[in-house]
């Protein structure tokens, strides 16, 4: 841990440091955002008006309403302006803010994430765990095979197969929605999880493996067993809390990256959380859904590497920030 006097200045210090950082790199991806968006081929107006023929007076007025009669510059301005306010804008299609819209869809996709993660782990550790203690076994081929293929398979691809195997040849769980109530929205929510959550099954499996293997060959765990020390407490009392940290760490990234995953996972399952929002807002140019969940989204990213990195120099004695 951090000494009492100059140590916790010195992370107070440093955590200023990555928050002011993370602000800088908010700042330069929302102008990058707002550039690729107003790339789109795509015509607010027609999305707006749904292709119908409009006078060239209610064209105008459309486009002042929502500011889109000004520069690009001043759009920029006036909508990172109500973003450092908590203002995301107005959506062209919703006819609803972007803050409702996230406030009414996140719920969905936090929970898919958040049972995404729980599976994951539950999973991949004791894979990596037992890969490590029966390593180059049979039983450590197929484990490394079987996360290949996990790793290899892209998350739609993954639900699909789910979807055709548990819900369409054995209707164990519903193909789509998210049911009502806490208890079937799990049942709902549970094949989605799987497909969302076995790609990071594979890598946080293959960076334990990595791990334990490296803990097990260390001096100290050779020291305990020579000293009669069981080996089962030696795996999971000393090299296990060892080879943790590092996949805590990627295991808190991934569940960071798992939430762009969501996006196309909600899709093949119909789940109707933010990515449904996000993809209808890039079929429609509409410009403030976009800009709003995916400034949301890498600032949700960011907070997690934050954490993760202050949780790292907490719980590591051997690691101090510069």
């Amino acid at each position: 841990m951090f000494e009492p006097k100059g140590g916790w200045f010195i992370l107070l210090k440093y955590i200023v440091k990555r928050f002011l950082q993370m602000l800088l790199i908010l700042l330069v991806t929302s102008i990058i955002i707002f550039a690729l968006v107003r790339l789109s081929p795509s015509d607010p107006i027609a999305s707006m008006t749904k292709g119908k023929a409009i006078s060239a007076q209610t064209r105008q007025e459309l486009m002042g309403q929502y500011h889109l009669d000004k520069s690009l510059p001043e759009q920029y301005l006036i909508w990172i302006t109500g973003a450092l306010h908590g203002d995301l804008g107005q959506s062209f299609i919703h006819k609803d803010t972007v803050n409702a819209l996230i406030a009414q869809r996140l719920p969905t996709t936090l929970q898919l994430v958040l049972m995404s993660a729980v599976l994951a782990i539950l999973i991949s550790i004791p894979i990596g765990v037992i890969s490590a203690v029966k390593m180059n076994t049979a039983l450590d081929r197929t484990l490394s095979i079987l996360t290949l293929i996990f790793v290899a398979s892209p998350v739609f691809l993954t639900g699909i197969i789910l979807m055709f195997f548990f819900a369409l040849k054995i209707p164990a769980f519903p193909s789509f929605g998210t049911g009502d109530g806490f208890v079937q929205n799990l049942r709902y929510l549970f094949l989605p999880s799987l497909a969302l959550g076995l790609n990071m099954v594979a890598l946080i499996a293959r960076i334990t493996r990595s791990n334990m293997i490296e803990q097990l060959n260390a001096n100290y765990a050779a020291t305990a067993i020579a000293k009669g020390v069981p080996y089962s407490r030696v795996v999971m009392g000393h090299c296990f809390k060892n080879a943790l940290i590092p996949v805590i760490t990627v295991a808190s990234i991934q569940f960071g990256t798992m939430i762009v995953g969501a996006v196309l996972v909600e899709n093949v399952f119909a789940l109707g959380g933010i990515g449904a929002v996000l993809l209808d807002g890039v079929k429609s140019a509409d410009y403030p859904v976009v800009q709003g969940i995916t400034l949301m989204l890498v600032a949700f990213f960011l907070l997690i590497n934050l954490l993760v990195d202050i949780i790292y120099a907490v719980i590591d004695p051997r690691i101090r920030p510069e």
